[in-house]
């Protein structure tokens, strides 16, 4: 039995295979990260309508028999120049790079299409209208503010069924071409698990034991200076072999602390602070830190347990490797389809030296 994708995690995979600009998921209007090396371009000079001083359009790709323009890709760089730009500023062979990718998932996008049209796909109404449920519930979000989250990105609601109704169609052709041609067996499954047991295994648990002196923002130098010197006596002590449940009893500043003997309980990697985390991972059982300091104060910490994480069963892990391996395979035999396609298809993308 084939694992169960929703609406909308396939339509995230399809985003992602393909190159589609809008993702359901969530209310947004961001290019997809282009990925597929843009085809060489002809010696053919594109086809313009100028004025003077100034290029109107162009074709910048034909496709079969579609016209891929340069206004369309001028356009989506823009886009794409937005989405860059948040990780570094952009220099021209930069740009450069970014409108020639532009240009093959336009290419991409028109062989989709052009697919989606031949083996005559379409989407119905009640479709449109459970995927638009599906997304104000991911986002919790009424009839209202779903509209008015669109119209903060610039579409309107009409706009945005016209994307949906697009983005599905392209799910059910990955559906037809590539997702019924793909099988995860029993054994393959089995395989996956016992080579990957460190993922299927639940974390280590850690029993430790600390001492806390109290250091704040507020504390006054003299105050730092003593409590420091106190601190550093005590680990002395710990460290020549003290009783170190006694030592939290009588010296740490935490009343839990001198309570119990400092026992902090058994945590897992991510319960604690992330100092105090960092020193005790790297410790053995038996050994004591250094002085540890947070944002609270100063620790000296004891690990008195670490207990190895048990693998889970198989059996309460299958639907997951079932789903990675089924995600893995998608995505190589969407990048086989979509290279067979490419390679049957008439595809003349135009020398843009100049007009880009």
């Amino acid at each position: 039995m084939k694992p169960y994708l929703s609406i909308l995690s396939l339509l995230l995979f399809l985003l992602q295979a393909a190159g589609c600009a809008s993702n359901t998921s969530v209310v947004t209007k961001e290019p997809a990260a282009a990925t597929v090396k843009a085809g060489e371009p002809s010696s053919t000079s594109p086809a313009a309508v100028v004025v003077p001083g100034k290029v109107i359009n162009a074709i910048a790709a034909v496709v079969n028999d579609d016209v891929i323009t340069l206004h369309e890709v001028r356009r989506e760089s823009q886009l794409a120049f937005k989405d860059a730009e948040k990780q570094s500023p952009l220099d021209d062979a930069a740009r450069s790079r970014i409108r020639r990718m532009v240009l093959d998932q336009l290419v991409e996008k028109s062989l989709a299409d052009q697919k989606i049209k031949e083996l005559g796909i379409t989407v119905s109404d009640e479709e449109i209208r459970q995927a638009v449920e599906d997304v104000k519930k991911q986002n919790n979000f009424t009839q209202e503010a779903l509209v008015a989250a669109l119209a903060g990105q610039g579409l309107s609601f009409v706009q945005y069924q016209s994307q949906l109704r697009e983005q599905m169609e392209k799910l059910k052709l990955v559906s037809m071409e590539v997702r019924s041609k793909i099988q995860v067996g029993e054994t393959e499954m089995r395989e996956f698990y016992e080579a990957n047991r460190a993922k299927y295994s639940e974390g280590d648990l850690f029993h430790a034991r600390h001492i806390f002196f109290r250091v704040t923002e507020k504390s006054l130098p003299a105050e730092i200076k003593q409590t420091m010197k106190t601190a550093l006596m005590v680990l002395a002590e710990a460290k020549s072999g003290k009783d170190f449940v006694e030592l939290a009893k009588t010296y740490s500043e935490d009343p839990a602390a001198r309570a119990d003997g400092g026992d902090m309980g058994r945590f897992k990697k991510g319960d604690m602070l992330p100092e105090l985390e960092g020193t005790i991972l790297a410790m053995k059982p038996g050994e004591i830190s250094e002085l540890v300091s947070t944002p609270v104060g100063l620790h000296i910490i004891k690990l008195e347990e670490r207990i190895s994480g048990k693998l889970k069963p198989f059996e309460s892990v299958k639907t997951e490797i079932e789903n990675d391996i089924y995600r893995r395979k998608s995505e190589e035999r969407f990048s086989q389809w979509a290279k067979e396609l490419r390679s049957k298809s008439s595809i003349d993308v135009k020398e843009l030296k100049g007009l880009l």
